[in-house]
């Protein structure tokens, strides 16, 4: 299954992301201080990989960037690989489960698919770096990361396309998908969008996306799949 507007702080923007892991330290630590060290070397981290890329920060830097030496980064994390796992596994857990959970006990399918889409602006315009990681180094995961976020982006996109074919019965499953793929491209490209009022900005995604979605098949067009 991404600005630098309304931005959360470090430490809450990785919190999002790290919640739904269950990973604890290698050394057996998994709360108060460790817990806030590892939250702290997962912050640097993703705003360092997403300024330089993955392969330009090494253990170093990390380390450096919260104020302890490259090898004490190791107390915490298996290595640099386990670090872009552990965000990019999290981002994907945390948009599959919020995704879910907006578009159940909905009254109507528009107000579902209201519900998708500004949960997906609302998580792109507060983690634009993590967005931005995703987009760019997801090449970089180890296979067993890789094979799981894949496998997790492809429920996210499900729930787009379920949602969308109830809204839009006219359109093929095929036409749903590429449509739901099309719109989160247009919302993960914020990080690289014009700066704007963050009300103004979350407004202008949200109407481009629904319109995008709701878009009436022009007269004189052939029917979707014929």
């Amino acid at each position: 299954m991404i600005v630098n507007v309304a931005m959360l702080t470090l430490t809450n923007q990785i919190r999002l992301v790290s919640e739904p892991m269950t990973n604890e330290a290698p050394d057996g630590t998994g709360r108060g201080g460790a817990t806030s060290r590892r939250e702290q070397l997962l912050s640097a981290a993703a705003e360092l990989f997403a300024r330089y890329g993955f392969h330009g920060v090494g253990i170093d830097d990390i380390g450096a960037a919260v104020g302890i030496s490259g090898p004490a980064l190791y107390r915490h994390f298996r290595g640099k690989d386990a670090m872009l796992g552990e965000m990019l596994t999290g981002i994907s857990e945390r948009l599959l489960h919020g995704g879910r959970a907006r578009t159940v006990n909905t009254p109507d399918p528009i107000t579902a698919l209201e519900a998708l889409v500004a949960w997906h602006v609302e998580f792109a315009l507060t983690n634009s770096a993590l967005i931005t990681v995703h987009l760019r180094d997801l090449d970089s995961l180890a296979e067993p990361d890789r094979h799981r976020v894949r496998e997790l982006q492809r429920g996210y996109v499900e729930v787009w396309v379920e949602t969308l074919l109830q809204c839009r019965p006219d359109l093929s499953e095929h036409t749903a998908r590429a449509s739901a793929h099309a719109v989160l491209g247009l919302i993960n490209s914020t990080p690289h969008s014009a700066r704007l009022d963050p009300t103004r900005m979350s407004e202008l995604l949200h109407r481009m996306a629904m319109n995008a979605l709701l878009v009436e098949r022009r007269e004189g067009d052939e029917a979707d799949g014929a």
